[in-house]
């Protein structure tokens, strides 16, 4: 049964005023995710953000109304493939993808299925009857009769991840109770303010960020001054090695200027400088000595409030 007429223009309204309204736009990917999954996903998202789910036809059709309009929104047509939804939102991009992969469900194997990742079969008791030994010998599963049942011996990868699941994997995992999938929302793309990046930007921490300006920042002044090029980063730059400059020419000549005249009273006589050092350290050390000193005294005078007596003397006069 097809979308009426009236569902699409609602849907169109919605569409508009969601990117009329939040700055940034995750394209996900819903394979395998239920209505009570999805029921769940949009409750965690409750006051972060808002998930918009409708067919591709739809969602192409209303991007090429709205882009004569805002032509940035191109960017998002090329990824419209598959089973995907939007997630709209103006929080923190990394919190609300933390909340979008949070809310994965565990599922057993089915044949036919790619898996996403490699499957193993643990060593141990597997309860079952030594009839069932053949089975297990044909996946190539090593195993032993171990107090009436069967024991695999180590642990086997049954599934290479990245390929389809075989019937008899799917069927001994299941046997196994063994459900080693999780099935949840996937980020594909991240819309942000006109620019589309991958979900793996978001990994990027601050400070290799920061690290990485201060860097190129480095590398500019470095290029700029080799150049005599001056730009914003190397002008300090220029401006401490100018003075430099100035302050040489003084040194040579008979030109001074405040900043130059400390500096050649120390060629002219170093030894006045060592001996101001030492005097400076002493004249810093003096206050701290003169708090000392009336400390030790009122010492002293509490250890002479005895009068001379010890607490256990005893007059022997009659």
């Amino acid at each position: 049964m097809g979308v009426s007429r009236d569902s699409k223009e609602a849907w169109f309204v919605r569409l508009n005023e969601y990117l009329e309204k939040y700055p940034s736009i995750f394209i996900v990917n819903v394979d395998n995710v239920g209505s009570s999954q999805m029921s769940q996903i949009r409750q965690s998202l409750r006051g972060k953000a808002t998930v918009l789910m409708g067919k591709n036809t739809m969602v192409r059709r209303a991007l090429r109304l709205i882009v004569s309009e805002r032509p940035e929104l191109e960017k998002l047509a090329p990824h419209v493939k598959g089973n995907i939804g939007f997630v709209f939102t103006s929080g923190d991009l990394k919190d609300v993808r933390t909340s979008i992969l949070a809310n994965r469900v565990a599922a057993p194997a089915r044949a036919g299925a790619y898996a996403p990742a490699d499957v193993f079969v643990p060593a141990g008791n597997t309860g079952m009857e030594p009839g069932k030994t053949s089975f297990f010998q044909a996946l190539g599963i090593p195993t032993k009769i171990a107090r009436g049942t069967i024991e695999i011996v180590s642990d086997v990868k049954v599934v290479e991840g990245g390929t389809r699941v075989g019937s008899s994997e799917a069927t001994l995992l299941n046997m196994l109770n063994i459900s080693p999938f999780t099935y949840g929302m996937t980020v594909v793309q991240i819309y942000d303010n006109g620019a589309i990046f991958d979900s793996s930007v978001l990994d990027v921490e601050e400070k290799t960020l920061t690290d990485r300006f201060a860097q190129g920042i480095t590398q500019i002044a470095a290029i700029s001054l080799a150049l005599n090029y001056p730009t914003i980063v190397s002008v300090s730059h220029s401006l401490v090695n100018a003075y430099k400059n100035l302050l040489a020419v003084s040194l040579a000549t008979d030109y001074e200027f405040e900043g130059s005249a400390q500096a050649k009273a120390y060629l002219a006589d170093p030894s006045a400088f060592a001996a101001a050092a030492p005097a400076a350290a002493a004249a810093e050390a003096a206050p701290a000595a003169a708090e000392a000193a009336p400390a030790k005294e009122e010492e002293k005078e509490e250890s002479d409030d005895d009068m001379g007596f010890g607490l256990f003397d005893v007059s022997l006069d009659p």
